[in-house]
Formats: structure tokens, sequence, C-alpha cells
């Protein structure tokens, strides 16, 4: 969380498989309920119901205004910044973003669904929160991610966000962005770790439980045989080429350009990819929600907020 006079900033990455701000990183999945449940830490409690954030992740769904779950996700991620700062109330300006091709669509929908309240008062882990919601920006995904990076990229450079959900890619040439070459291709990490808990199944006729898969991934230790190891190999070696597949579709030339990978997924291309030259892994899942931020900042303080 940024601060810009007594303007609180939070930058929030509604990510479906994972809900990211500038600090914090928890599964996208929301759960609401009328009773308190018995487990009741890190529980919301708005409007007479009660919302457990974080038990599992969220299913792809392009339109983000479809359901209260976002909404939800953001009194989370705006609560969870606030008690790190030690403060329980005070004015918010908004800092999100969307997928590069349905940003224009989106923005203006999206704006209304997050401000449908300007004061917002909810309970979060014992203690009430007093918001004044007083603005929201929403950006493009990807850019944000490397605004502080685009002093470096003279010439041509692409810039590819891989998601849960999906893979956004944008062209840049001497720090400006071309806004035709944006793109976005549902092709997250999501629907391969779904792909190896089938080939797991079809193979050997056991269900991999899917925290086992993405700790895998992201190289966190886990307990798995060879022969498990071998087919999560195999189907990750498939999910590299067909990444790499859709960086091509779109004129990646490793010789002609210098390639940004971000996201969660630019941790699966670290470790598993052979692309090397020229390009850049940003690896802190964060990147988009600081960016968010920063921009929005910017903005304020030109605007003379």
């Amino acid at each position: 969380m940024l601060k810009h006079n007594d303007i609180n900033i939070v930058g929030i990455d509604h990510g479906f498989g994972n809900l990211k701000t500038a600090n914090i990183v928890v599964p996208s999945g929301v759960m609401v309920y009328d009773l308190e449940p018995p487990l009741s830490s890190g529980l919301i409690t708005f409007n007479g119901k009660y919302i457990a954030v974080g038990g599992n992740h969220k299913a792809f769904n392009a339109d983000k205004t479809e359901d209260d779950d976002n909404y939800y996700l953001t009194l989370y991620g705006i609560a969870r910044e606030f008690s790190l700062a030690g403060i329980t109330e005070g004015d918010v300006y908004l800092a999100v973003g969307l997928p590069l091709m349905w940003v224009s669509l989106q923005r203006e929908s999206f704006s209304k669904y997050l401000t449908r309240n300007e004061n917002v008062e909810f309970d979060f882990n014992g203690r009430h929160y007093k918001i004044h919601i007083v603005g929201v920006k929403v950006f493009p995904q990807s850019y944000c991610a490397v605004y502080d990076k685009l002093r470096e990229m003279d010439g041509f450079s692409m810039i590819t966000d891989i998601g849960n959900g999906t893979i956004n890619i944008m062209k840049v040439n001497d720090r400006k962005v071309i806004n035709e070459s944006c793109r976005t291709e549902r092709l997250g990490v999501g629907r391969y770790v779904t792909d190896i808990q089938n080939a797991v199944m079809n193979k050997f006729q056991n269900i991999i439980d899917e925290s086992i898969v993405t700790n895998y991934l992201i190289g966190k230790s886990v307990t798995i045989t060879k022969e498990y190891e071998e087919v999560m190999l195999h189907c990750i070696d498939e999910y590299i080429r067909e990444v790499i597949s859709v960086f091509r579709k779109y004129d990646y030339n490793p010789d002609l350009m210098k390639l940004y990978v971000v996201g969660g997924g630019a941790v699966v291309m670290k470790r598993f990819s052979q692309l090397t030259d020229n390009v850049t892994y940003i690896t802190d899942v964060c990147a988009n929600a600081k960016g968010y931020e920063y921009m929005t900042k910017n903005f304020l303080r030109k605007n003379g907020v």
C-alpha cells in the first residue's frame, strides 16, 4: 500500500488463481455463509454474511463483475493491507487491472462494480474497518508489472504475463506500447495443473492434490516418487511447448527482441523452459499489484489530487 497525502492507494490483482496485493498472496476462492463457520479465522463479516477467502481457486470467468466474489476479494485485500499498516479506517483509492483485451470493454463496469459502496464497514479478524472509497484506476495487466523496466526497453520487446487463467501479450517499441499487438489467450497455468492431475489419474488411478502439483511447479519441496515425477515432467514439457508456440504466433524472435515474462507462470518458465537469450523473468507474483499502486500514485500526483 502506498500513501498520497491522506489517501491510501491499495493495489489489487484479482487473479483467477490467487488474489495479490503488494504484500500478500492468497488463493482467490470465496465461500459465503449465513452462519459463522466453526473455524472463523480470517473471515470477513459484511452485510450479515460470513465470507471466507483462500480455501481454493476461483473458476475462470471472463466477466469479473458477474458475481460478488471479486468485491469480497477487494475488501479482503484492503483489510490485509490496512492490518499490515496498523490502521482500521481511511480513504482508499483502488488500483486494479484487467487482462489486456478486456480493459476497453470492462473498465467502466469494473470501476462501478468496485465503487458501488462509497462508504464500507465490515469486520475482519475481530477488528472493525471503516473504508471510504474515493476512486479507482483500472490498468492493463502486464504493462504495470514491468513499470520499473520500461526505461531499458530500447528497440523491440515482448511482455508476456502468464497467470492462472490467461496469458497476456504485448509488444513495446522504444518504451512505447504497440496497442495493436495486445493479445489475451486463455492458456494459464491452471489448465495444466488440471492436465497433470488427469494424467496421473489415467496412469496410476490415483488423485494427486492440486497443492502438490502447484508446489512442484514453483520449486517447493514435495513428496512424490520418480514415476509420478516423470508423468508431471512430461505434462510440463507439453505446457512449455504450447506457451512458446503462442509467443511465436505473435512473432516472438529471441534474435530480434527482449522477452519479459511475468506472473505466476514466470516461475514455471524459468525453472523448466530453455528460454535464456534476452529473457528477463520477473518472478514476483505481486508485481502487477505493486505496479498498479505506482502508476496510480503518479496519476494522483500529476493531477493534483
